[in-house]
């Protein structure tokens, strides 16, 4: 009887510490889990603003440098995104500022080809939005021109308007002014100008200070 009642609790308490052992590995999975949420793919910590549904980027790239900086935006934000798409696209051959007859060298002189026609005019729930970022790169000291069009062709109201662009070596230059005079509406902020190769910490830092003030 004696042995029975040894082996028996010999058991409960190997089941106990088997019980034990995986609480605490399931424990240390799910923190590992959440600091693995909260680390950014550059491997230092990303701080996420609150979202209220109320925030959109809207932007324009033509080599994708553009893209990155509105998706990093997006991302910290945890803002809904939406892609200015042209219906007849720029090919690398389109882009060609060296050849005079490439398609933006062409629309540059002849200011009447710049009303470029796009997929989709309007995103969805268009009026939900209060802030809107507006992205795009630098095209002889404005923004390229399928961002007029996306701007001409929508009503901004009372929304927050901050612009913000990409360039290799242009400043903002006129395109701020330029897009604010196309639109007749929304509050529009001074902007910002990134290089090409923008990193992360530096759309984050900015990002951080809009949304501070």
């Amino acid at each position: 009887m004696k042995r029975f009642v040894c082996i028996f609790l010999a058991f409960i308490m190997a089941f106990t510490f088997i019980a034990c052992n995986k609480n605490v590995e399931n424990a240390e999975k799910t923190a590992n889990e959440k600091t693995s949420s909260d680390i950014s793919n550059d491997g230092k910590e990303q701080e996420t603003l609150k979202s209220d549904g109320k925030t959109l980027v809207v932007f324009y790239s033509a080599t994708g440098n553009t893209k990155a900086a509105a998706e990093r935006i997006a991302d910290v934000l945890k803002a809904d995104i939406f892609e200015i798409e042209p219906r007849q696209p720029y090919s690398s051959e389109d882009l060609d500022w060296n050849n005079e007859n490439s398609r933006v060298n062409i629309e540059h002189e002849d200011e009447t080809k710049r009303d470029v026609a796009l997929e989709k005019t309007t995103p969805q729930n268009w009026e939900q939005y209060e802030t809107v970022y507006i992205g795009y790169p630098i095209w002889w000291g404005i923004a390229a021109w399928p961002v007029s069009s996306f701007v001409k062709l929508n009503n901004f109201g009372e929304k927050t308007v901050i612009p913000f662009c990409t360039s290799a070596s242009s400043e903002l230059g006129s395109s701020v002014e330029l897009l604010k005079s196309q639109s007749n509406s929304g509050k529009w902020t001074d902007g910002k100008r990134f290089s090409s190769n923008v990193s992360n910490e530096e759309i984050d830092e900015w990002v951080s200070e809009i949304a501070v003030n």
